[in-house]
């Protein structure tokens, strides 16, 4: 498939936007619809971050574990980590910080942030994603890394217990006129679930990528505590968003 010039476009912070659009609902219930009201009451305001709602969240917690797979993992991790995809280094107790702003992009789109910050000694790493809903409202389309090479779809569902599941489907790679699916054998699967822990008063995350014919290649878990903020009276903050924007869906 090719692509003309309009495709993508760099992004500045003299650009962001957070003005409204006519959703009244958070891209997040709009995907998941009736099955949003049976996460856990802390699950939906977290989820409802949004334009509509006016509201960021700011997670701050500790991932208890950082894990990588075998050491053929180690070049693709150092090679995502210069576009701020993926953690290089593994580790224990390591202060974590999630970043979940609403913006309207180059394109008009509403988008919401998931910029994680992970406190690893001697370095801070960020792990960077942008969500968006389909053009069509059944997928999130989550974009990685500062300049939005990588995209995959998300699927979101409500566990009996209220937690939230939310896996990933194909994956695409673009630049330029290139726009290709990733090949099952250097692609990977990412699953993630987040409840909300009501003793401790925390969220509790995991995720786990996997590739079909290696296995486990990366992951991460802790709990996290979250604030709101008034996206109208904060904004964007300088560097949350991405260098390059990419508007194929």
């Amino acid at each position: 498939m090719t692509a003309n010039s309009t495709d993508s476009t760099d992004s500045t912070d003299s650009t962001d936007s957070t003005d409204s659009t006519d959703s009244t609902d958070s891209i997040f219930r709009t995907v998941m619809g009736a099955d949003f009201d049976r996460l856990h009451p802390q699950l939906q305001r977290r989820f409802s971050v949004g334009l509509a709602s006016g509201e960021a969240c700011t997670g701050r917690g500790v991932m208890d574990r950082i894990w990588h797979g075998g050491s053929f993992v180690k070049p693709f991790l150092a090679l995502g980590t210069t576009r701020n995809i993926l953690v290089p280094r593994p580790g224990r107790q390591v202060p974590f910080v999630i970043e979940n702003v609403p913006y309207v992009d180059t394109f008009g789109r509403e988008t919401v942030t998931f910029v994680r910050t992970f406190d690893l000694p001697g370095r801070s790493r960020r792990f960077d994603a942008q969500m968006v809903l389909s053009p069509r409202g059944d997928r999130i389309l989550d974009y990685l890394g500062t300049h939005q090479h990588l995209a995959s779809d998300l699927y979101f569902r409500a566990e009996p217990d209220g937690s939230l599941l939310i896996r990933s489907g194909e994956h695409r790679f673009r630049e330029g006129v290139v726009d290709v699916r990733v090949p099952e054998l250097v692609g990977a699967s990412a699953e993630v679930r987040e409840s909300f822990d009501d003793v401790a008063g925390r969220f509790r995350i995991r995720v786990r990528v996997v590739n079909r014919y290696f296995g486990p290649l990366f992951g991460y878990e802790g709990s996290f505590e979250a604030t709101y903020t008034d996206i109208r009276a904060c904004g964007v903050r300088p560097g949350l968003r991405p260098v390059r924007e990419e508007r194929r869906a």
